[in-house]
């Protein structure tokens, strides 16, 4: 039962994904089915409409995030069904929801939650643990985002998890619940064999000729040969757009002037301190008492400056830095928590020690220990990165003007490839072998592709042999084809097959036999009751590999077991028949304590998903949501 999510964690994220947090977006359709029209746009939830293109651009993100999940096991056409848009519809649908109930709640994140939040990133950590403010940087720039747009998306998310987390972490499943299914799952039963191999039948079945004849008849769709496509083809992608974009020097120039901010590595400053406790808002004796006893260390540093990390380990009140000696590694500007402290640490000069400050903490002294100034990197260091930018940005520009070209082009001059090929630079490629369905032995040619196959074997491609339309067969790429030739459809004759037909004829009737043989040795076994002919016992557990035949196995574990002994038949496919006596039925002597821990946590977490399906369920009804387009025109473009 759990086995399969232990050793199959990945693909458990992705169910996860698409399966439990839906399960606080997913509702059935018909719950917010609506009669609207378009322009109430898609959906609607707390009276804003969720738009065609916002629809359209979730579909895409979703695309996109499970590419990068999947890698190469990534299917596009899982995400082309109306299933699938619906689901996103919901998503989206979810997550207005959401989103209306945390501003109606007035949820928020404090500045200093989100600093700890962004700062325990693990991304952004060097590896010395210290905060990686070039890498925090680089990171939301790649997400197309600045710094106070981050900071917004993350405040918004910790909010989100802040309203969802408190029904998912509460929830928990009875002890009586999680033992029983842990129970079912520790069952050991034990089993004895018998098999009917198929072969040892083979030598009494008798192949005639009607018996071939029939079965080429009967299943024709296995003899045939399907119809093929020899095609000419362009591919317009990235590559044919990057040989039409140059950036200049005087561009480069331009853009690091006007970033140079960009290109500079902030000063870093490593300071110690140490710390005599004295809350904001304690009691004038007891900040009195601190502040005295602060500066009496501080006399005494001034007098061992050397001394410093000795005398911090020593006196130090701050648990986290005393035994480091008041080490406080590298401070980044607007991440340490007392802003008097961070200014104070950027007023000194290396190796200065500070006179007392004054925090919510209390009163620090502090020691600068090591400096490292800013630097700016050169032109010539920050060109091929700038180069580099400004070369995307023209060519994300320049793709869709391309695009159009081509599109127009292979449409409107539609007897050739060449004036497309010849305009855009493009090299026209053959294929032989196309047909109607993806073939595994192309792999990952654009033409293998569902929308290219559905194009080419159009009535307009195959019998007038025009150009297709152009098929977006992965993001930015684009394929247009032409036929070039083709073969219909056929059968093979029978002379050609027969020899396969009598192997597979031969092969089905000894199954026959030996499934006969088998349920009359059953049959005799219930009547009896006894073990005759039965082979050794094995035991056979759901946490364990199996001992017999995985089918098998499957088979004598769904078993009626409540009258011992129990007997099940089974057909084991491409060998035979296969009898098992069930004699005993328990539990195993020492049972896996840890497993069962981690499957009552994995219980627990079903049901907190539960709950938040039917929370999230309830601020849908809340939000008055509703969805306007019915589910057979999913996928339709309407009008804005």
């Amino acid at each position: 039962m759990f086995e399969f999510i232990r050793t199959h964690q990945r693909v458990m994220q992705i169910l996860l994904l698409l399966l439990i947090l839906p399960s606080f977006v997913l509702v059935g359709v018909s719950s917010y089915q609506d009669r609207g029209g378009s322009s109430d746009g898609v959906a609607t939830v707390d009276g804003k409409k969720i738009t065609q293109q916002e629809w359209e651009n979730a579909q895409r993100r979703q695309i996109d995030q499970a590419r990068q999940m999947m890698g190469a096991q990534f299917d596009q056409k899982l995400f082309d069904t109306p299933e699938a848009k619906q689901a996103i519809l919901d998503n989206l649908v979810a997550e207005r929801a959401i989103n209306a109930e945390v501003a109606r709640s007035n949820l928020t994140v404090s500045d200093a939650v989100l600093v700890k939040a962004i700062s325990d990133i693990q991304q952004f950590r060097k590896p010395d643990g210290s905060f990686d403010k070039e890498g925090y940087y680089a990171a939301i720039a790649a997400q197309g985002m600045n710094e106070q747009q981050f900071n917004a998306r993350m405040r918004h998310d910790m909010a989100v998890q802040q309203l969802v987390g408190s029904i998912q972490q509460t929830a928990f499943a009875p002890r009586t619940v999680s033992n029983r299914l842990s129970d079912i799952n520790d069952q050991e039963r034990e089993v004895q064999e018998q098999l009917f191999p198929a072969a040892n039948f083979v030598g009494q079945v008798k192949v005639t000729d009607d018996m071939l004849k029939a079965f080429y008849d009967k299943n024709a769709a296995l003899f045939q040969v399907p119809e093929t496509v020899k095609a000419e083809y362009v591919v317009f992608n990235a590559d044919a757009v990057e040989k039409s974009v140059t950036v200049s020097d005087a561009e480069i120039a331009d853009a690091y002037n006007k970033n140079k901010a960009r290109f500079t590595t902030p000063e870093k400053r490593s300071a110690s301190h140490i710390l005599i406790n004295a809350p904001a808002g304690a009691k004038p004796a007891d900040d009195a008492a601190a502040k005295a006893k602060a500066q009496a260390i501080l006399d005494e540093v001034r007098k061992n400056p050397a001394d410093f990390a000795k005398i911090a380990k020593a006196q130090s009140q701050d648990p986290g830095s005393a035994e480091l000696g008041g080490d406080l590694g590298n401070i980044e500007r607007g991440v340490f928590p007392a802003k008097q402290v961070e200014d104070t640490i950027y007023s000194l000069k290396d190796g200065a020690i500070s006179g007392l400050v004054r925090s919510d903490f209390g009163y620090h002294i502090i020691k600068l220990t090591k400096l490292t100034p800013a630097t700016q990197k050169s032109l010539d260091d920050a060109k091929p990165e700038i180069a580099a930018e400004l070369k995307k940005t023209k060519m994300s520009s320049k793709y869709s003007e391309l695009a159009e070209t081509f599109s127009n082009t292979v449409y409107e001059q539609a007897d050739s490839l060449k004036p497309v090929a010849d305009k855009l630079g493009l090299t026209i490629q053959t294929v032989d072998g196309l047909t109607r369905t993806p073939n595994p032995a192309l792999g990952t040619s654009p033409v293998n592709n569902d929308k290219f196959l559905k194009a080419i074997f159009s009535s307009d491609a195959l019998t007038n042999k025009r150009n297709t339309e152009a098929v977006e067969v992965a993001p930015s790429t684009l394929v247009a084809g032409r036929v070039v030739a083709s073969k219909p459809a056929s059968k093979r004759p029978f002379a050609e097959v027969e020899g396969i037909i009598r192997q597979r004829v031969t092969q089905e009737e000894a199954t026959r036999l030996a499934r006969q043989a088998g349920e009359a040795k059953l049959a005799a076994a219930r009547a009896s009751g006894d073990a005759s002919g039965f082979g050794d016992v094995k035991v056979v557990s759901r946490t364990k590999e199996p001992t017999i035949n995985q089918t098998a196995a499957l088979a004598v574990l769904k078993a009626d077991t409540s009258k011992l002994p129990a007997y099940v038949g089974v057909e084991l496919p491409g060998q035979g028949y296969g009898v098992y006596r069930i004699a005993k039925v328990s539990q195993p002597a020492q049972p896996d304590t840890a497993r069962r821990q981690q499957e009552a946590e994995q219980i627990a977490n079903a049901v907190g998903g539960g709950e938040t399906y039917g929370f999230v369920e309830a601020l849908k009804h809340k939000a008055k949501a509703k969805i306007n387009v019915k589910s057979a025109d999913l996928g339709v473009k309407q009008d804005q």
